[in-house]
C-alpha cells in the first residue's frame, strides 16, 4: 500500500506521517512546499516527497502516483492581515477547489480512499442551544474557515459519487497536543506563570481532541472497512468546564491553580462592555460533540485521557506520552 498525505510539516500532518511510517506497512509520498523534518535527507522508494501547492490548477500526478489512500491534511487555517473578500478567497481557493483538484485527479490515478481532514466548524461555533453536534446534523457554519471546509465536503461527496473512489470525512473540534500553536499554547503559558485568574466557576462543557487520539483515528480509517463513505466527528468522549481545563493544564505544568469563582454572568458583561464577546463565549459557551456514531461503526475508543493528553503538551522531544 501507498500513502500520499499532504500538509505533513503541519501540527497533525506531521504527526500522522510519523505514525504511518512506524505502523503501517506502506510506502509513503508526502506534499508540500517543503519537505517534513522527519523524513530522510534522501528519497527512497518508500519515503518521498513532492514539492508543490494547494490550488485549483496544480498538477499533482507525481506525488498520486501508485497511491492508495490520500490523508488531506493541508488547509489554509489562518488568513492575517487580509480584508473579508481576500481572506474568503483564499480559504475557497486553498481549502475548496484545491482539495476537489487534488480529489478528482486522485480518481482518476484509481486512488481507492480520500480522507479528508474537515472540522467541526461545519457545524457550527457552540452548542448554547442544542445538546451536541452529531454527523447528523445540520451544518451550519459561522465563519469563512468553517464555510469552505464545508464547501469542501459537499463537492468532495459529489466528484466521489460515481466514482471507484471511497469518501471519508473527519471533523476535528479544538486539537491540542504537542507543538500545538494559537489559543491553547497560549492557555498553556498562562499555566506556567501561573497568575490568579477570574476563571474558577466556569460551568460549560466543551469537546476537544488529543492530537494521539485524532491521529489513531485517522490512522484507523487507512484500512478500516466500515470507514469507506462516511462523516465521522471525533473527541476524547470526554467533556469537561473551562475551569476544569485550566486546574487540568495548571497542574500539568506542576503548579496550584489560582482560579477565582468569578460568575459567568460578570465576566459576560465584562465581555459586552470591552467589545470581547466572542473571546468571553469561547470561554463560558458549550461544544460538545457526539461521537456514538464514530465508536459504533468503528469500534473505536480514544486511546488517551483529556488529562493524559494535556501532560503530552509539556513533553518536549519525547516519543509518545
Amino acid at each position: 500500500m501507498k500513502v500520499l498525505i499532504t500538509g505533513a510539516t503541519g501540527f497533525v500532518g506531521s504527526e500522522v506521517l510519523k505514525v504511518v511510517m512506524q505502523q503501517l506497512d506502506t510506502a509513503v509520498c508526502t506534499y508540500g512546499s517543503r519537505p517534513p523534518a522527519s523524513f530522510p535527507v534522501d528519497n527512497t522508494p518508500v519515503c518521498t516527497h513532492v514539492i508543490g501547492r494547494i490550488g485549483a490548477l496544480t498538477d499533482y500526478s507525481h506525488a498520486l502516483f501508485d497511491v492508495d489512500v490520500v490523508i488531506h491534511c493541508a488547509a489554509q487555517a489562518h488568513v492575517m492581515n487580509s480584508s473579508t473578500d481576500s481572506s474568503n478567497d483564499i480559504y475557497h481557493d486553498v481549502n475548496v477547489e484545491g482539495t476537489l483538484n487534488l480529489a478528482r485527479q486522485a480518481i482518476s490515478a484509481n486512488v481507492k480512499r480520500f480522507i479528508f481532514i474537515s472540522s467541526i466548524k461545519v457545524n457550527g461555533e457552540s452548542t448554547n442551544y442544542v445538546k451536541s453536534f452529531s454527523q447528523a446534523s445540520t451544518p451550519s457554519p459561522e465563519d469563512a474557515y468553517g464555510r469552505s471546509k464545508q464547501a469542501a465536503e459537499d463537492g468532495l461527496r459529489t466528484s466521489v459519487a460515481n466514482s471507484g473512489m471511497e469518501l471519508v470525512i473527519i471533523r476535528p473540534p479544538l486539537v491540542y497536543g504537542r507543538g500545538v500553536k494559537g489559543n491553547f499554547c497560549s492557555l498553556l503559558k498562562i499555566a506556567k506563570r501561573n497568575l490568579p485568574l477570574p476563571l474558577g466557576a466556569i460551568h460549560n462543557q466543551r469537546s476537544m481532541v488529543a492530537l494521539d487520539n485524532l491521529v489513531d483515528l485517522i490512522i484507523t480509517c487507512v484500512t478500516h472497512p466500515h470507514a469507506a463513505n462516511q462523516t465521522f466527528l471525533v473527541s476524547d468522549d470526554e467533556d469537561i468546564s473551562t475551569t476544569q481545563l485550566l486546574e487540568m493544564i495548571i497542574r500539568a505544568a506542576g503548579k496550584s491553580p489560582r482560579l477565582l469563582p468569578v460568575p459567568m454572568s460578570w465576566l459576560r458583561l465584562a465581555g459586552k462592555l470591552t467589545g470581547k464577546q466572542a473571546v468571553i463565549e469561547r470561554l463560558c459557551g458549550n461544544l460538545q460533540v457526539d461521537i456514538v456514531h464514530t465508536k459504533a461503526t468503528l469500534g473505536w475508543q480514544p486511546p488517551i485521557s483529556v488529562e493524559e493528553g494535556i501532560k503530552c503538551c509539556f513533553i518536549e522531544d519525547k516519543e509518545g506520552c
